[in-house]
């Protein structure tokens, strides 16, 4: 599936189109319309987020693509997302029957203080 982008003085109009529906249409691949590459959203490590749902369309070594743009939480965020976690474990419904369990800071998920065995 090959992708083109219509552009503009060097700049990217509307969305991607599939090669086969710009043939269909004009007859061949117009010369505004430019190669594409669509590029899938990152998975994001535990403390990382997307500075935006959408990518940004940039032209990398004469190839339009998605970029998308990761970046990695403060130290003030990383510790209000820990806190967040620590404190819906302890609202829940007996949660004084896990106050043993800690806070795996590397996965930011609450863990027992015997690792459930594995069969």
């Amino acid at each position: 599936m090959k992708l083109y982008i219509e552009t503009e003085n060097g700049t990217t109009k509307n969305h991607p189109a599939l090669e086969e529906n710009l043939i269909a249409a004009f007859g061949s691949i117009p010369a505004h319309w430019e190669p594409f590459t669509r590029v899938e959203r990152p998975l994001l490590g535990v403390y990382q987020l997307l500075e935006s749902q959408e990518p940004v369309y940039t032209k990398i070594d004469g190839v339009w693509t998605d970029v998308w743009l990761v970046r990695d939480l403060t130290a003030e965020e990383k510790t209000a997302k820990q806190l967040a976690v620590i404190t819906a474990f302890n609202t829940q419904d007996q949660a004084s029957n896990w106050s043993a369990w800690t806070l795996d800071e590397a996965t930011c998920t609450m863990v027992p203080p015997i690792p459930r065995p594995d069969f």
